[in-house]
Protein backbone atom coordinates (compact mmCIF):
# COMPACT_ATOMS: atom_id res chain seq x y z
CA UNK A 1 0.00 0.00 0.00
CA UNK A 2 1.56 3.45 -0.79
CA UNK A 3 1.63 6.54 0.63
CA UNK A 4 -1.16 8.65 -0.36
CA UNK A 5 0.02 12.66 -0.38
CA UNK A 6 -2.95 14.94 0.55
CA UNK A 7 -2.36 18.83 0.12
CA UNK A 8 -4.75 21.79 1.28
CA UNK A 9 -3.71 25.36 0.00
CA UNK A 10 -6.43 26.89 1.53
CA UNK A 11 -7.34 24.92 4.72
CA UNK A 12 -10.03 26.44 7.22
CA UNK A 13 -11.46 25.88 10.46
CA UNK A 14 -15.19 24.72 9.59
CA UNK A 15 -18.13 26.23 12.35
CA UNK A 16 -20.87 23.46 11.75
CA UNK A 17 -24.20 24.29 12.82
CA UNK A 18 -27.26 22.16 13.17
CA UNK A 19 -30.69 23.99 13.26
CA UNK A 20 -34.01 22.73 13.62
CA UNK A 21 -34.99 24.27 9.82
CA UNK A 22 -33.31 26.78 6.98
CA UNK A 23 -36.58 28.98 6.27
CA UNK A 24 -36.55 32.89 5.31
CA UNK A 25 -37.85 35.93 7.07
CA UNK A 26 -38.42 33.79 10.31
CA UNK A 27 -36.47 32.69 13.69
CA UNK A 28 -34.75 29.32 13.56
CA UNK A 29 -33.71 27.63 16.10
CA UNK A 30 -29.53 26.30 16.66
CA UNK A 31 -29.84 22.95 17.76
CA UNK A 32 -25.81 22.36 18.25
CA UNK A 33 -22.80 23.72 17.07
CA UNK A 34 -19.01 22.17 16.48
CA UNK A 35 -15.77 23.14 14.88
CA UNK A 36 -13.32 21.30 12.53
CA UNK A 37 -10.57 21.53 10.68
CA UNK A 38 -11.62 21.51 7.15
CA UNK A 39 -10.38 22.00 3.97
CA UNK A 40 -10.16 19.17 0.70
CA UNK A 41 -7.37 17.88 1.42
CA UNK A 42 -7.50 17.20 5.05
CA UNK A 43 -11.05 15.85 4.52
CA UNK A 44 -9.68 13.43 2.06
CA UNK A 45 -6.93 12.00 4.31
CA UNK A 46 -9.54 11.82 7.30
CA UNK A 47 -11.34 9.32 4.63
CA UNK A 48 -8.25 7.52 3.66
CA UNK A 49 -7.04 7.02 7.39
CA UNK A 50 -10.69 5.43 8.52
CA UNK A 51 -10.21 3.24 5.37
CA UNK A 52 -6.90 2.04 7.10
CA UNK A 53 -4.93 3.87 4.58
CA UNK A 54 -1.24 5.18 4.51
CA UNK A 55 -2.04 9.04 4.29
CA UNK A 56 -0.29 12.52 5.05
CA UNK A 57 -1.74 15.97 4.91
CA UNK A 58 0.02 18.88 3.80
CA UNK A 59 -1.50 22.79 4.54
CA UNK A 60 -1.02 25.89 5.49
CA UNK A 61 -1.33 27.35 9.04
CA UNK A 62 -1.49 30.65 10.07
CA UNK A 63 -2.41 33.23 12.75
CA UNK A 64 -5.35 32.47 15.13
CA UNK A 65 -7.64 30.39 12.99
CA UNK A 66 -4.42 28.69 12.00
CA UNK A 67 -3.44 27.47 15.81
CA UNK A 68 -7.02 26.13 16.38
CA UNK A 69 -6.79 24.11 12.86
CA UNK A 70 -3.70 22.57 14.15
CA UNK A 71 -5.50 21.83 17.58
CA UNK A 72 -8.03 20.42 15.71
CA UNK A 73 -5.64 17.68 13.53
CA UNK A 74 -3.64 17.09 16.67
CA UNK A 75 -5.32 13.59 17.47
CA UNK A 76 -6.41 12.88 13.67
CA UNK A 77 -4.08 10.06 13.71
CA UNK A 78 -2.26 10.80 10.59
CA UNK A 79 0.78 12.72 10.47
CA UNK A 80 0.33 16.38 9.51
CA UNK A 81 3.17 19.30 7.93
CA UNK A 82 1.96 22.69 8.59
CA UNK A 83 3.39 25.59 6.06
CA UNK A 84 3.19 28.19 8.40
CA UNK A 85 2.22 31.89 6.58
CA UNK A 86 1.90 35.23 8.18
CA UNK A 87 -2.11 35.86 7.39
CA UNK A 88 -4.94 33.60 9.41
CA UNK A 89 -6.41 31.10 7.29
CA UNK A 90 -10.10 31.22 6.89
CA UNK A 91 -13.18 30.20 8.56
CA UNK A 92 -16.14 29.15 6.99
CA UNK A 93 -20.03 28.44 8.20
CA UNK A 94 -22.43 25.88 7.15
CA UNK A 95 -25.62 25.50 8.44
CA UNK A 96 -27.55 22.09 7.99
CA UNK A 97 -31.35 21.65 8.83
CA UNK A 98 -32.92 18.72 10.41
CA UNK A 99 -34.85 18.49 6.57
CA UNK A 100 -30.96 18.05 5.22
CA UNK A 101 -31.08 21.71 3.53
CA UNK A 102 -27.42 23.30 3.47
CA UNK A 103 -26.02 26.74 3.69
CA UNK A 104 -22.18 27.07 3.20
CA UNK A 105 -20.39 30.04 3.31
CA UNK A 106 -16.78 29.98 2.28
CA UNK A 107 -14.46 33.15 3.10
CA UNK A 108 -11.53 33.14 0.17
CA UNK A 109 -8.47 32.48 2.29
CA UNK A 110 -5.47 34.50 3.08
CA UNK A 111 -2.88 36.32 0.65
CA UNK A 112 0.28 33.76 0.77
CA UNK A 113 3.40 35.30 -0.38
CA UNK A 114 5.89 34.66 -2.83
CA UNK A 115 8.69 33.53 -0.27
CA UNK A 116 5.98 31.28 1.32
CA UNK A 117 4.64 29.40 -1.91
CA UNK A 118 8.33 28.61 -2.53
CA UNK A 119 8.09 26.92 1.31
CA UNK A 120 5.40 25.00 0.11
CA UNK A 121 6.63 23.68 -3.07
CA UNK A 122 9.62 22.84 -1.64
CA UNK A 123 7.49 20.88 1.07
CA UNK A 124 5.81 18.86 -1.11
CA UNK A 125 8.77 17.96 -3.48
CA UNK A 126 10.17 16.62 -0.25
CA UNK A 127 7.55 14.72 0.61
CA UNK A 128 7.33 12.99 -2.78
CA UNK A 129 9.80 10.48 -2.29
CA UNK A 130 8.17 7.27 -0.95
CA UNK A 131 4.51 8.31 -2.20
CA UNK A 132 2.64 6.80 -4.50
CA UNK A 133 -0.44 9.59 -5.06
CA UNK A 134 -0.32 13.34 -4.51
CA UNK A 135 -3.77 14.88 -4.19
CA UNK A 136 -4.35 18.78 -5.54
CA UNK A 137 -7.29 19.31 -3.51
CA UNK A 138 -9.56 22.46 -3.36
CA UNK A 139 -9.24 26.37 -4.15
CA UNK A 140 -6.55 28.58 -4.30
CA UNK A 141 -6.23 31.34 -1.74
CA UNK A 142 -5.84 34.99 -3.36
CA UNK A 143 -3.01 35.78 -5.47
CA UNK A 144 -1.51 32.41 -6.03
CA UNK A 145 -0.55 31.63 -9.78
CA UNK A 146 -3.41 29.68 -11.71
CA UNK A 147 -0.93 27.41 -12.69
CA UNK A 148 0.73 26.48 -9.60
CA UNK A 149 -1.39 23.04 -9.36
CA UNK A 150 -0.03 22.13 -12.93
CA UNK A 151 3.67 23.45 -11.73
CA UNK A 152 3.35 20.63 -8.65
CA UNK A 153 1.71 17.81 -11.04
CA UNK A 154 4.85 18.01 -13.04
CA UNK A 155 7.12 17.98 -10.34
CA UNK A 156 5.01 15.03 -8.84
CA UNK A 157 5.69 12.78 -12.54
CA UNK A 158 9.03 13.67 -12.30
CA UNK A 159 9.06 12.01 -9.28
CA UNK A 160 6.96 8.78 -9.98
CA UNK A 161 3.61 9.74 -8.60
CA UNK A 162 0.64 9.77 -9.93
CA UNK A 163 -2.34 12.89 -9.23
CA UNK A 164 -5.54 13.62 -8.56
CA UNK A 165 -6.62 17.21 -9.28
CA UNK A 166 -9.36 18.54 -7.44
CA UNK A 167 -10.34 22.22 -8.09
CA UNK A 168 -12.38 24.51 -9.84
CA UNK A 169 -11.81 27.50 -12.57
CA UNK A 170 -8.28 28.74 -13.99
CA UNK A 171 -6.45 25.91 -11.49
CA UNK A 172 -8.45 23.17 -12.88
CA UNK A 173 -8.01 24.72 -16.36
CA UNK A 174 -4.64 25.17 -16.35
CA UNK A 175 -3.85 21.77 -13.92
CA UNK A 176 -4.88 19.72 -16.88
CA UNK A 177 -2.46 20.95 -19.07
CA UNK A 178 0.03 19.25 -16.83
CA UNK A 179 -1.79 15.76 -17.53
CA UNK A 180 -2.56 14.93 -13.94
CA UNK A 181 -3.67 11.07 -13.52
CA UNK A 182 -7.24 12.07 -12.63
CA UNK A 183 -9.37 15.03 -11.89
CA UNK A 184 -12.67 14.91 -9.40
CA UNK A 185 -14.52 17.51 -10.78
CA UNK A 186 -18.42 18.09 -9.42
CA UNK A 187 -21.52 18.70 -11.67
CA UNK A 188 -20.71 22.88 -11.04
CA UNK A 189 -17.06 22.55 -11.87
CA UNK A 190 -17.59 21.06 -15.11
CA UNK A 191 -19.61 22.87 -16.19
CA UNK A 192 -17.42 26.21 -15.60
CA UNK A 193 -15.06 24.21 -17.29
CA UNK A 194 -16.48 23.71 -20.42
CA UNK A 195 -19.01 26.41 -20.73
CA UNK A 196 -22.11 25.10 -20.94
CA UNK A 197 -24.75 23.26 -18.90
CA UNK A 198 -24.88 19.41 -18.18
CA UNK A 199 -27.94 18.48 -17.57
CA UNK A 200 -28.48 14.80 -19.47
CA UNK A 201 -26.87 11.54 -18.95
CA UNK A 202 -25.78 12.04 -22.48
CA UNK A 203 -24.32 15.56 -21.68
CA UNK A 204 -22.22 14.29 -18.36
CA UNK A 205 -20.54 11.37 -21.03
CA UNK A 206 -19.67 13.92 -23.52
CA UNK A 207 -18.22 16.08 -21.10
CA UNK A 208 -16.02 13.20 -19.00
CA UNK A 209 -14.93 12.38 -22.57
CA UNK A 210 -14.17 15.72 -23.40
CA UNK A 211 -12.34 16.50 -20.07
CA UNK A 212 -10.20 13.69 -20.56
CA UNK A 213 -9.40 14.76 -24.21
CA UNK A 214 -8.21 18.07 -22.60
CA UNK A 215 -5.44 16.24 -20.85
CA UNK A 216 -6.40 14.22 -17.98
CA UNK A 217 -5.73 10.12 -18.05
CA UNK A 218 -8.79 10.11 -16.31
CA UNK A 219 -12.20 11.74 -14.85
CA UNK A 220 -14.50 11.42 -12.54
CA UNK A 221 -17.14 13.36 -12.62
CA UNK A 222 -19.40 13.56 -9.42
CA UNK A 223 -23.12 13.95 -9.66
CA UNK A 224 -24.48 14.18 -5.92
CA UNK A 225 -27.45 11.78 -5.60
CA UNK A 226 -27.02 10.52 -9.79
CA UNK A 227 -23.99 9.00 -8.05
CA UNK A 228 -20.80 9.14 -10.61
CA UNK A 229 -19.49 8.97 -14.48
CA UNK A 230 -16.00 7.99 -14.99
CA UNK A 231 -14.14 8.23 -18.00
CA UNK A 232 -10.39 6.78 -18.98
CA UNK A 233 -9.29 6.78 -22.41
CA UNK A 234 -12.65 6.59 -24.70
CA UNK A 235 -13.71 3.48 -21.39
CA UNK A 236 -17.24 5.07 -20.07
CA UNK A 237 -18.16 3.81 -16.52
CA UNK A 238 -21.11 5.14 -14.64
CA UNK A 239 -21.67 3.91 -10.75
CA UNK A 240 -25.44 4.69 -9.70
CA UNK A 241 -26.07 4.53 -5.93
CA UNK A 242 -29.03 3.52 -4.07
CA UNK A 243 -31.55 5.79 -3.08
CA UNK A 244 -31.40 7.60 0.27
CA UNK A 245 -32.58 10.25 2.81
CA UNK A 246 -29.57 12.33 2.15
CA UNK A 247 -29.27 14.37 5.89
CA UNK A 248 -25.76 16.49 4.71
CA UNK A 249 -24.12 15.88 1.04
CA UNK A 250 -21.61 18.77 2.30
CA UNK A 251 -18.15 16.77 1.91
CA UNK A 252 -19.76 14.03 -0.15
CA UNK A 253 -17.25 15.07 -3.00
CA UNK A 254 -14.26 14.58 -0.78
CA UNK A 255 -15.09 11.23 0.29
CA UNK A 256 -15.87 10.08 -3.16
CA UNK A 257 -12.07 11.63 -4.28
CA UNK A 258 -10.51 9.97 -1.41
CA UNK A 259 -12.39 6.53 -1.62
CA UNK A 260 -11.27 6.42 -5.16
CA UNK A 261 -7.86 6.89 -4.89
CA UNK A 262 -7.29 4.60 -2.12
CA UNK A 263 -9.25 1.94 -3.98
CA UNK A 264 -6.79 2.18 -6.85
CA UNK A 265 -4.13 1.79 -3.90
CA UNK A 266 -5.42 -1.38 -3.03
CA UNK A 267 -4.73 -2.50 -6.69
CA UNK A 268 -9.04 -2.11 -7.56
CA UNK A 269 -9.50 -1.22 -11.32
CA UNK A 270 -10.27 2.07 -12.60
CA UNK A 271 -14.18 0.89 -12.06
CA UNK A 272 -14.30 -0.62 -9.44
CA UNK A 273 -12.50 2.16 -7.29
CA UNK A 274 -15.29 4.45 -9.16
CA UNK A 275 -17.77 1.92 -7.56
CA UNK A 276 -15.76 2.68 -3.79
CA UNK A 277 -16.17 6.59 -4.56
CA UNK A 278 -19.93 6.82 -4.80
CA UNK A 279 -20.22 4.35 -2.19
CA UNK A 280 -18.13 6.07 0.29
CA UNK A 281 -19.86 9.49 -0.99
CA UNK A 282 -23.06 8.37 -0.53
CA UNK A 283 -22.20 7.23 2.87
CA UNK A 284 -21.09 10.18 3.86
CA UNK A 285 -24.42 12.30 2.91
CA UNK A 286 -26.57 9.84 4.94
CA UNK A 287 -24.60 11.15 8.04
CA UNK A 288 -25.69 14.23 9.91
CA UNK A 289 -23.33 17.35 9.62
CA UNK A 290 -19.83 17.14 7.97
CA UNK A 291 -18.99 13.73 8.73
CA UNK A 292 -17.22 10.82 7.01
CA UNK A 293 -18.22 7.07 6.77
CA UNK A 294 -15.66 4.47 8.46
CA UNK A 295 -14.68 1.52 6.53
CA UNK A 296 -17.77 -0.42 7.15
CA UNK A 297 -20.08 1.83 6.47
CA UNK A 298 -19.11 2.05 3.02
CA UNK A 299 -18.54 -1.49 2.41
CA UNK A 300 -22.63 -2.10 3.08
CA UNK A 301 -23.14 1.08 0.80
CA UNK A 302 -20.92 -0.55 -2.03
CA UNK A 303 -23.12 -3.58 -2.42
CA UNK A 304 -26.15 -1.21 -3.55
CA UNK A 305 -23.78 0.65 -5.77
CA UNK A 306 -24.89 -0.18 -9.40
CA UNK A 307 -22.03 -0.69 -11.99
CA UNK A 308 -22.84 0.63 -15.66
CA UNK A 309 -20.08 -0.08 -18.36
CA UNK A 310 -21.28 2.37 -21.33
CA UNK A 311 -17.91 1.96 -24.17
CA UNK A 312 -15.13 -0.21 -23.52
Amino acid sequence: MGLILTLTLNPAIDRNVQADRLVFEDRAYILSTNESAGGRGINASIVIHAFNGATKAIACSGGKAGKRFEELLSDSGFPTHFVRIRHSIRTNLTIVDKQGLAVKLNERGPHIQASELARFEKTVAENLEGASWLMLCGSLPPGIPTDFYARLILLAQKAGVKTLLDTDGDALLHGLDAGPTAVAPNQAEAERLLNRALITQAHFREAALRIVAMGAESVVMSLGSRGAVGAIGTRLVEAVPPNIDAVCPIGAGDALAAAFVWALTEKRSFDDALRWGVACGTASAALPGIAFPTLSQTEKMYSRVELRVITT
